[in-house]
């Protein structure tokens, strides 16, 4: 069995549609009648007066307004895109600057480092030959001292045995005295 579109099944009522507006009393779609046929001719004349007057000025107009705002977009998108680059530019400027400035500031403080401890190793390296000219001094001084203390050690000890033996006994012989003390000594 076939059937029937259902577009068909809509259309076929509309087609019907003149006939039944016609015995409705809408004179509008009567095609036979005269007034009709120069109200078409008319609605033609006028619709193509507007078209040539949109045509010939109205849409000149228009495009003009239109073309002129593309141009100021484009322009305004170009001038945008120079001014990104440049941004850009000045960007990789900045940085590469930046770059740069860190590097010299980290080989500055690696200088100042290096002078820092070459100074501090010269100032130390004075220090200990100071230091070791005193040792030497001192030693020296203690060197004297001592040979000194131990040349007058026969001397005190003769002086103070000679005391002691003067307190203890009550006399004093001074020859057996030195003379014990030599001996003990050597």
């Amino acid at each position: 069995m076939y059937r029937t579109p259902r577009l068909f099944l809509f259309a076929a009522p509309l087609a019907a549609v003149p006939g039944r507006a016609v015995a409705a009393g809408m004179p509008q779609l009567n095609f036979h009648d005269p007034l009709l046929i120069g109200q078409v001719v008319w609605g033609a004349v006028i619709f193509g007066g507007f078209y040539l007057g949109l045509s010939r000025f109205a849409l000149p107009r228009v495009e003009r307004v239109l073309t002129n705002r593309r141009t100021r977009i484009q322009s305004d998108l170009d001038v945008a895109r120079k001014a990104k680059a440049e941004a850009d530019r000045a960007s990789a400027e900045l940085l590469s600057a930046r770059h740069e400035a860190a590097e010299q500031a980290r080989a500055h403080v690696e200088r100042i480092q290096s002078e820092a401890r070459a100074s501090a190793d010269a100032h130390a390296a004075e220090t200990a030959k100071r230091l070791e000219a005193e040792i030497a001094n001192a030693e020296t001084r203690i060197t004297q001292s001592r040979e000194q203390a131990l040349s007058s050690l026969s001397e005190i000890a003769t002086s103070t045995t000679q005391d002691l033996v003067a307190r203890l006994i009550g006399t004093q012989d001074e020859q057996t005295v030195a003379s014990a003390v030599k001996r003990v000594s050597a």
